[in-house]
Parts: C-alpha cells; sequence; structure tokens
C-alpha cells in the first residue's frame, strides 16, 4: 500500500518546486531566516502538488486506462480505491495549508492559487490547445512568486520572463512526448488526452523551437544587462549561459532518441549529461554571486 501511495504523490516531481529558490539565489538573501522561510513554502508546494497530482489520477482514472503509459498509475490499475485516493488529497491539501500559513500571507495565497487553477485545469482547461500548457507554465510562475512576494523579496521582470519561456518549452515538450505515445493509437485519443487531436508533432516541434529560442535569448540577456551587472557587481554571469544552452539542446535530443518528456523530473535524474549541466550551472552561478 505505501508503495501504491509514493507512486501515486509522485515525490520524484518534488524537484519542480525548486523554482521557490530561484529568487532567493539570485537576490541573495541567503540568511538562515530567509532560507528557512523558503523550505517551508517548498514543503508547501511540495504538498498542495501531490494533492493535485491525486486529484487528476482522480479525474482522469478512466481515460488512464486506455493509456499506454498511464494505466499502470495506482489508481487506474485499481491498487488504491478512489475513497483512499481523495482522502489522501485532502490531507496533503490540508497540510499545505497549515505549512503555507507558517510563512506568509503571501505564500498561503499562492498555494490556494494554484491548488484552484489546477482544479480548473483538471475539469476544463487542459482541453484547449496551447492554454493547457500555459496553465501548466502559471503553475511554475507561481512558484517563483512565492519565492519572490512571498518572501518579501521584490521579482525580477528577468526571471519572470526566463521562468516562463524555460516552462512553455518543458510544457510542449511533455505534450509532444504523449502524442507520441499514442500516434498509432488515433481510436484511442480521445480517451487519453483529448487536447492532443488539436496538436500535430510539426506544431509541437515548432512551438518548441519558440520556447527554447525564448528561454535561451532571454537568459542571455538577462545576465548581461546592465541592471543585473549593477545588482550582482559583476559582468561574469554571462559565463553560466553555455550550461544553459547545452541543457536545452541535450534535452531536445533526448526527446528525439530516447522515450522522453513525459516525465522531466525522472528524465533530469536519468540522464547524466543534463544532471551535471545542472549542477554546473548551479556551483558556477552561486560561486559568481559569492
Amino acid at each position: 500500500m505505501y508503495f501504491y501511495i509514493l507512486r501515486l504523490i509522485r515525490p520524484h516531481q518534488w524537484i519542480k518546486n525548486g523554482f521557490v529558490f530561484i529568487g532567493v539565489l539570485f537576490a541573495k538573501h541567503w540568511d538562515v531566516e530567509t532560507l528557512t522561510l523558503a523550505g517551508l513554502a517548498f514543503l508547501a508546494f511540495c504538498a498542495v502538488s501531490s494533492a493535485v497530482y491525486v486529484v487528476n489520477d482522480i479525474l482522469d482514472v478512466e481515460a488512464d486506462r486506455q493509456h499506454p503509459v498511464k494505466k499502470n498509475r495506482p489508481l487506474a490499475r485499481g491498487s488504491i480505491s478512489l475513497t483512499t485516493a481523495w482522502l489522501l488529497a485532502s490531507l496533503l491539501f490540508a497540510l499545505s495549508l497549515a505549512i503555507a500559513w507558517q510563512v506568509t500571507e503571501w505564500v498561503l495565497g499562492f498555494i490556494v492559487a494554484y491548488a484552484l487553477l489546477n482544479l480548473a485545469y483538471s475539469w476544463r482547461l487542459k482541453h484547449i490547445a496551447v492554454l493547457d500548457v500555459f496553465i501548466i507554465a502559471t503553475g511554475f510562475m507561481l512558484r517563483i512568486l512565492a519565492g519572490t512576494v512571498g518572501l518579501g523579496i521584490p521579482p525580477s521582470s528577468w526571471l519572470l520572463l526566463c521562468g516562463l519561456m524555460l516552462t512553455l518549452f518543458l510544457g510542449f515538450a511533455k505534450r509532444r512526448a504523449e502524442l507520441l505515445a499514442i500516434e498509432d493509437l488515433p481510436g484511442d485519443r480521445a480517451m487519453t488526452r483529448r487536447v492532443l487531436d488539436d496538436y500535430t508533432p510539426a506544431t509541437i516541434e515548432q512551438f518548441m523551437a519558440i520556447s527554447a529560442a525564448c528561454a535561451i535569448l532571454a537568459y542571455s540577456l538577462y545576465t548581461v544587462s546592465p541592471e543585473t551587472v549593477s545588482r550582482h557587481g559583476t559582468p561574469n554571469l554571462i559565463y553560466t549561459v553555455p550550461f544553459v544552452i547545452y541543457g536545452i539542446l541535450r534535452y531536445i535530443l533526448i526527446l528525439h532518441t530516447r522515450d522522453a518528456g513525459h516525465d522531466t523530473a525522472r528524465d533530469l535524474y536519468s540522464d547524466p549529461h543534463i544532471l551535471l549541466t545542472v549542477t554546473g550551472w548551479a556551483v558556477t552561478t552561486v560561486s559568481l554571486l559569492l
């Protein structure tokens, strides 16, 4: 039972909540109090995101049973009852609110907004092409805002732009993987994800190329902008750009050579090149900001 609960709440996905720390990193608010509050905000998002995963699986249980990959999820295969799943989601959501309340009212508001946004996504918005990916990206933006506005740190417009472009790229990459997974099952598309009827591989590739290029360009301009150089006292953040370019290009490569894209977090853990790239970017960035 515990194994299936862990699969249901997807703890490996919690790495996505690390977006909470991005504002703290670049604002250089590295004092113990701020890091502690950021850590609590991170835990609150871990709890609420897991609650959302559970609710989404409950609402999609019939469709998941028709999906070539998602049919192995605990609810789809009947390893956990719907009653247990609803109870688990309620407990996780209550836990997230309790943790967020210990941080600030802003963080609590972002947690509630995240939950409501994802409920709307699961109910209807995920069936609208392009908007569905923007909703996913908005979830990441709420994490960034929780780690900035929620902690009393003014958010950088560059930070928000880079975050938006990167998460749009990852969102379209996920749709590409889903589309390719069911391309041999045209009769089952409506039972898997209806929005895929509005996407084509060529369209998805264009969306990915545009968002990837915008992410690289936005981050590159951020590193050399006078505001950034003045705020951090160094023009050397440009040396972190190769890590970003390599990481994005490497991810595009594994999308085309492996069965990747379904699970961004798992892709990160499983590919040593991307893992080393992210680590190298983080170490280099912190060293330059010290």
